[in-house]
């Protein structure tokens, strides 16, 4: 008897569990099976065919696939959220029955997660774990700033705080932080780790309000910070080693202490002290790094095409690395001073504040070697000659177009340009002007560092300092265009002096057959003259009388044609539903999904260029009634 397929036991409908099958699988309730999602990576899967996966229903449900629960059945930690379960109840019994003993002895006892073979399990390799490392960082600086609650731990708190500032000392050693940037949801920096970039954001530092859990859920975060501080830990002992620190670092100030913890203003003190002293290193050494030495290219740059510009590139790098070598900068109490620490230190600088204000400052106002004072003030009553004074911005747009900037822009209480973002791609829909401006500052500087003079050879030519040497493939075209322009200006100049093409293909012709008769007949000079007189008496009867007087321009004076909006809407309609059509039906929606993105870029781009009318249109506007106004006061 053959065996009968039932429906939905193969196939699609085979492999998938809804998200009550699965926690029924596993015995777990809806929390615990959360974390364990979370913990080892399964996420929810979109089947082909939805109907056929959840069994002929229509309903949006939750699906997992099949592998993925089968994987999980296999895991240690379903083991000890099932004890902890048990240990919940057991906890509960004895408070019930008043015995704090014996509730204390079991509190003491509950299990514990150890998660540290899930990280090596999820990451196999160290840059695995850096490429996941933006996340990481960006929760754990976030669970940095937040008290102590119910469901946020101190522990948590306390390890995110000591993770944190130990990332921070790893990327201010290796001068690895590359670009910055102000935004309104706090402070972005990238550094290039490993040769991996890493982009985390450090919120700004404002009271803790607490909010209702309808809008985060923070018990699912905490069990993202959870796995968080785990994976933090083995990539910082592995960068500390990497670049000869001991780890774990030794602090000259304290960040894990009651007091620290009680006071957010206290620990942000100390935390930003800890960050302007340099760190304990394993061989000895006094922490000034190593310029490395650029390896040359010595074949052909035929054979590496992109030779030239990598090499650029990391000369551009090695010069961003110290771009504050040999600058001291003084902190005003009113500029934020974290951000600025960290960037000044990672790029060489030194820095100070008011030692009065705040512990951890190394050098006083009064020092005559100071270079720099950051204020974020109108104006100040005592100045020093030997200092420029200027606000914040200056040092995040120097560091983002990777040289010094003047500081007549930046002066105190000036009106300070654009802070552009760095993170930008070069084929954007919408560059704003400042921006074009910069690259193009920037491409000169770096025509005039990389100009070399060329060798010139004896043979060649001398070319005069006023004359510009040319491209070889735009001399070409200019060639080509000249020779296109010579032969229609003659043809031009034949047709307006009465000539015919065919007529000159005619008397060639007849030429050529003279000639070969020539050849031929050979016999004698009598037969010579007589073919002489024959081409005379025929010649004339050829050749017709040219008229000196034009017959006519051969050019004629066009139309400009006009192309009719409504009818190219209507085509450029219809190519996109002919597009439309030619996609495979499975991946219409991903097709779909692209247009109406790019449709979307193209409506923000056309929005950024009128508002940015609008308001340069609002800034001549501002001008003209300022100089009126300055004219009447002159008439008054």
């Amino acid at each position: 008897m053959v065996k009968r397929n039932h429906k939905f036991k193969s196939g699609e409908g085979a492999m998938y569990y809804t998200r009550k099958a699965a926690m029924n699988k596993l015995q777990l309730n809806i929390k615990d099976f959360r974390q364990l999602c979370i913990l080892k990576g399964i996420y929810p899967r979109e089947p082909k065919h939805r109907a056929r996966a959840q069994h002929g229903s229509r309903e949006m449900k939750i699906l997992y696939h099949k592998k993925d629960i089968t994987f999980l059945l296999h895991e240690p930690i379903v083991w000890t959220l099932r004890d902890r379960k048990i240990f919940n109840r057991r906890i509960k019994h004895a408070a019930a029955k008043q015995n704090m003993n014996l509730r204390d002895i079991r509190l003491h006892n509950y299990p514990q997660l150890k998660l540290d073979h899930i990280v090596k399990e999820r990451y196999p390799t160290f840059i695995d774990a850096i490429k996941e490392l933006d996340d990481c960082m960006t929760l754990l600086f976030m669970f940095s700033t937040f008290p102590a609650t119910k469901i946020i731990t101190r522990e948590l708190t306390r390890m995110s705080r000591r993770l944190t500032v130990e990332f921070m000392h790893y990327v201010i050693a290796a001068q690895a932080l590359r670009k910055v940037f102000i935004s309104i949801k706090g402070y972005y920096f990238q550094a290039e780790i490993k040769g991996e970039t890493v982009t985390w954001i450090v919120p700004h530092y404002f009271p803790y309000s607490p909010h209702r859990g309808e809008m985060v859920d923070l018990s699912i975060m905490k069990s993202f910070g959870d796995f968080f501080t785990v994976m933090a830990g083995f990539i910082n002992y592995r960068l500390y080693h990497s670049i000869n620190l001991v780890y774990p670092p030794q602090f000259a100030h304290s960040l894990d202490s009651d007091e620290t913890m009680g006071n957010e203003q206290k620990f942000v003190s100390e935390r930003i002290a800890a960050l302007n002293v340099e760190l304990l290193r394993s061989d000895g050494g006094n922490g000034d790094t190593e310029e490395p030495e650029l390896l040359e290219w010595t074949g052909n740059d035929e054979e590496l095409p992109h030779v030239s510009q990598i090499r650029q590139e990391a000369q551009n790098v090695n010069k961003l690395k110290t771009l504050f070598k040999g600058l001291k900068f003084f902190l005003n109490r009113e500029v934020p001073r974290e951000p600025l620490v960290f960037i000044i230190r990672c790029f060489g600088g030194k820095v100070s504040w008011d030692k009065t204000m705040f512990v951890g400052a190394t050098f006083d106002e009064s020092d005559e070697t100071i270079t720099h004072q950051i204020v974020d003030r109108p104006s100040m009553e005592k100045q020093h000659i030997s200092r420029d004074y200027i606000q914040p911005q200056w040092v995040f747009d120097s560091v983002n177009q990777r040289r010094l900037l003047p500081t007549n822009k930046y002066f105190m209480g000036a009106v300070l340009p654009p802070h552009l973002s760095p993170f930008t791609s070069a084929n954007a829909r919408y560059v704003p002007p400042e921006e074009l401006a910069a690259r193009k500052a920037a491409e000169g500087e770096e025509e005039e560092e990389t100009f070399e003079p060329a060798e010139v050879n004896a043979d060649q030519e001398h070319i005069s300092d006023d004359e510009e040497v040319q491209d070889p493939e735009n001399e070409q075209e200019m060639q080509d265009y000249a020779l296109m322009k010579a032969f229609n200006d003659e043809r031009t100049d034949s047709l307006n002096s009465g000539k015919k093409e065919g007529a000159d293909d005619a008397t060639d012709n007849g030429k050529d057959a003279a000639e070969k008769k020539q050849q031929q007949n050979g016999d004698g000079e009598s037969d010579d003259e007589e073919e002489e007189e024959e081409e005379e008496d025929v010649m004339p009867k050829k050749q017709k009388p040219v008229s000196n007087k034009p017959k006519g321009m051969a050019v004629r004076r066009g139309t400009v044609y006009r192309e009719n909006e409504t009818e190219k809407k209507i085509v450029d309609k219809q190519e996109e539903a002919l597009r439309a059509r030619m996609v495979k039906s499975r991946h219409r929606k991903l097709y779909s999904k692209l247009v109406e993105r790019e449709k979307k870029a193209d409506k923000n781009a056309r929005l950024l260029a009128n508002k940015r009318e609008r308001i340069e249109k609002q800034k001549r506007a501002e001008q003209m009634e300022k100089q009126k106004q300055q004219r009447k006061q002159i008439l008054a």
